[in-house]
């Protein structure tokens, strides 16, 4: 099979979805890599680095011509650069990225017409067997150790306490909002830099969790239930529940010095836990760094993609920290992506094996149809099993 990595084109984007040292073992399987000239430079792997792993240097138009294009981002995931990338899509190619399905169903749908056959990463199954090709976990642990480092970058104060001749400096107060993959690293990463770290999550389950990396376990007088959804994400609550928990919240938000946000619903906006009013209530100097901004933030005054001073607390709404660290969660990246790969080759790839759970759930497009039961709700169409009675272009 010849398989392809494109340059990244989405607006600072610097990952990529392969490193060098992913190439030989491709090579060695029988397979032909296409690297697209200059995919890696912003990562800091060279054109000559992937030639020496065994890897040809070719155009973008070369690459999409390949059996199989790896990608960091495609369709719904690669913003404009998806209008031009899907002219160069033929039938039967397979595309294998991120692809923001869930969300952006319309780009899905315009690969399937193009008859592509679309796997999408962030649909993998949080399952034993699947863990090393989870990209959302291995890129939200560098997002979690990233936002801290951004917080401590723009807070007045230094996060440690520091017993010097001139006196002794407290230590800074930070509240990590979600104790998923991102939120649990960042507690860790602010602990490790003497912070004071205290953490929230709507799932009780998580509480050993958070104690575990010596942070303490915030707990709201709310009825949470068991507060997890399938694949141990946290569920969508009720509009009163949310309401309630921001007012209790705020008094805990009030109190801190830096608050990292990391609560998010697949598919779904973020739910709002900060308002506006609790971001007044902070001290001056306080800092936010909302790692939900681009699904419309945990925090009311959020701009995603913007670093505001509001009522003298810096609110920072990133929107791609991964990208900030192109070296590592590359790697990290590449890694998921291979094993991916690999997995699929032997199910028998370029067949598609629907009894295999992993293949099942990341499978978005094929033969001209979208596929994935959620991504064609999303998308507004009927179920595929009822094609059959409903005219043509319903796919």
């Amino acid at each position: 099979m010849k398989v392809a990595v494109v340059k990244e084109l989405f607006p600072g984007e610097r990952r990529v979805a392969l490193v060098p040292a992913a190439v030989g073992p491709l090579v060695k399987g029988g397979h032909e890599v296409l690297v697209e000239t200059a995919a890696g430079e912003a990562a800091g792997f060279s054109d000559e680095a992937f030639a020496e792993a065994g890897a040809r240097i070719v155009s973008r138009d070369e690459a999409f011509a390949a059996d199989c294009v790896l990608t960091v981002r495609t369709a719904g995931a690669a913003g404009d650069a998806w209008d031009a990338d899907q002219t160069r899509i033929r039938p039967g190619v397979i595309l294998i990225g991120t692809c923001d399905p869930l969300t952006a169903a319309g780009a899905c749908r315009e690969a399937a017409d193009r008859g592509a056959t679309l796997f999408s990463l962030e649909l993998v199954p949080r399952i034993t067997r699947a863990q090393s090709m989870d990209v959302l976990s291995s890129q939200a642990n560098i997002a979690g150790y990233r936002a801290v480092l951004e917080a401590a970058n723009h807070l007045p104060r230094i996060l440690p306490m520091m017993t010097t001749a001139a006196g002794t400096v407290t230590p800074a107060k930070v509240l990590v909002l979600g104790a998923g993959v991102a939120g649990l690293q960042a507690i860790a990463t602010a602990k490790r830099l003497g912070a004071q770290v205290s953490a929230y999550d709507v799932r009780p389950a998580v509480k050993e969790q958070v104690q575990s990396l010596g942070a303490k376990f915030v707990e709201l007088a709310l009825d949470t239930g068991s507060g997890e959804a399938a694949g141990g994400y946290a569920r969508a609550m009720g509009e009163e529940f949310y309401a309630r928990q921001r007012e209790l919240l705020g008094r805990v938000v009030a109190e801190q010095d830096v608050v990292i946000c990391t609560a998010l619903i697949p598919g779904q906006r973020s739910p709002l836990l900060v308002t506006r009013d609790a971001v007044a209530r902070m001290r001056p100097g306080s800092v936010i760094v909302d790692l939900a901004a681009e699904r419309g933030g945990n925090c009311e005054a959020t701009v995603a993609g913007q670093t505001l001073l509001v009522d003298g607390v810096t609110v920072l709404g990133p929107t791609n920290l991964p990208a900030a660290v192109p070296f590592h969660t590359s790697q990290l990246y590449a890694r998921n992506i291979t094993t991916f790969l690999t997995h699929l080759l032997k199910l028998g790839l370029p067949e598609v094996n629907l009894d295999d759970e992993i293949c099942r759930d990341t499978l978005v497009a094929r033969g001209g149809h979208l596929v994935h039961p959620k991504v064609r709700e999303r998308a507004g169409l009927a179920p595929l099993e009822s094609l059959a009675t409903t005219p043509d272009r319903t796919t």
